[in-house]
């Protein structure tokens, strides 16, 4: 154990303590299963495709489906539903999956199945391994085509999913932050770029999970691009951590899109720069500013902030001052979200543990296959957010509705004097 202190204050993670990995795997996991026992399927009926008919019809042909099953796991129950085949010659065929085999309802290995396979299936030589932990050694009948196909299938599915048109919803806020990731086989980090939008529904979706370079204002840039070409218009706002290239590039491709810093982020660069003995009192005189009901408030405590630490600690204050404007953007944004406004905590509540399990699992995956993986537990993670709160706003804030202090403006015309 190293010696070495730090002299960050470390917050209490929400998603962490809730372990929001377990729950990305268990809403995924029933759609990778069906998926590779489908592939198991087709491959069976392609060794059956000579067997004909006198006519010349298949002889063997789908049935249906096997009731629904259980296999318990380590992170609970996955449910899993197995093809049927009948033969149309009389003679007897059967299909049985490698992967789930009959009266199965329990994983040989609780503990590590479906983490592991998350994680580390993703490569080519380690997948058919992570798979078999579902069921033990009944499982080797699956075949390297097989998963060669999957994983061909969930990238067809990412390059399907970059190209579809942006321009049938309008887009209101959009988050922006850099994920990183351990690579297999070099000490570098995969930076996969990731924008989540809102648009006038309220409803919040990937707009792009993309790997560039270290966060660069070229590779936020072509991400941009992108989606501009694909039809995205100007949002009304973007969030996103200071320390990034996206703001240069957001004013090249989306100039009229205002700019909203991450409060936590921003705490969390302030506090670096004074002593742990004083970092309580410094989160205290900070949360004064960003949870001010106004922006009256919010710069009188600012101002405050300033005069109470910059004789001290003039690098905390520096970097606090140098993103002045941007952190009091939300105020001039519906009351009602100010909450999802101040952070990006729709992407670090989605890729917190897939951070925190990848910095345990360094070097096992390749970046192509980290990307699908990210992009997998995404899609999954996506189907059960909620809408925005206060979306009925939405409207207003497309058309230009002017708020002050969260409430929409009354602006009374001046009395003519008598």
């Amino acid at each position: 154990m190293s010696n070495r202190t730090s002299n960050v204050v470390e917050f209490a993670d929400p998603v962490l303590e809730k372990d929001l990995l377990t729950e990305l795997i268990s809403r995924g996991a029933q759609q990778l299963l069906n998926q590779a026992v489908e592939i198991e399927l087709e491959e069976r009926m392609a060794e059956l495709l000579e067997r004909r008919l006198p006519d010349g019809r298949q002889a063997v042909v789908r049935n249906g489906y096997h009731p629904e099953r259980q296999v318990q796991t380590g992170i609970g129950p996955v449910t899993v539903q197995i093809p049927k085949i009948r033969a149309r010659d009389g003679k007897p065929v059967v299909f049985r999956s490698a992967l789930v085999p009959p009266y199965v309802r329990k994983s040989r290995s609780l503990e590590a199945a479906l983490p592991w396979l998350y994680l580390k299936g993703v490569s080519s030589g380690e997948m058919s391994a992570a798979l078999a932990t579902l069921v033990g050694p009944e499982a080797t009948g699956l075949s390297a085509s097989t998963v060669s196909r999957l994983k061909k299938d969930w990238g067809n599915d990412y390059d399907q999913w970059c190209k579809r048109r942006l321009d049938k919803d309008q887009w209101v806020y959009i988050w922006a932050d850099g994920i990183y990731s351990g690579l297999r086989g070099t000490d570098s980090k995969l930076c996969v770029l990731v924008i989540i939008g809102v648009n006038e529904l309220g409803e919040k979706h990937f707009l792009a999970i993309e790997d560039g370079v270290r966060e660069s204002k070229q590779s936020w840039r072509d991400v941009l691009l992108g989606l501009k070409n694909r039809g995205m218009n100007a949002p009304k706002l973007a969030v996103g951590d200071g320390a990034m290239g996206f703001w240069a590039a957001l004013g090249e491709v989306y100039g009229q899109t205002r700019q909203q810093r991450c409060w936590m982020h921003k705490m969390v660069n302030v506090m670096n720069y004074v002593p742990k003995s004083m970092q309580l009192k410094v989160k205290s005189a900070l949360h004064e500013i960003w949870q001010a009901p106004t922006k009256e408030e919010a710069n009188k405590a600012f101002n405050l902030f300033e005069d109470m630490f910059e004789d001290k600690y003039p690098k905390a204050v520096n970097n606090l001052r140098d993103d002045r404007e941007e952190l009091m953007a939300f105020y001039d944004f519906p009351a009602q979200h100010w909450q999802s406004l101040r952070t990006t905590n729709p992407i670090e509540s989605t890729f917190a543990t897939i951070r925190h399990r990848t910095k345990r699992a360094k070097g096992c995956l390749t970046d192509k296959g980290m990307l699908h993986m990210m992009f997998k537990l995404a899609e999954c993670a996506q189907k059960n957010w909620r809408r925005l709160r206060g979306f009925d706003f939405l409207a207003k804030v497309i058309t230009g509705v002017r708020f002050v202090d969260g409430v929409e403006a009354t602006d009374k015309p001046k009395r003519k004097a008598a």
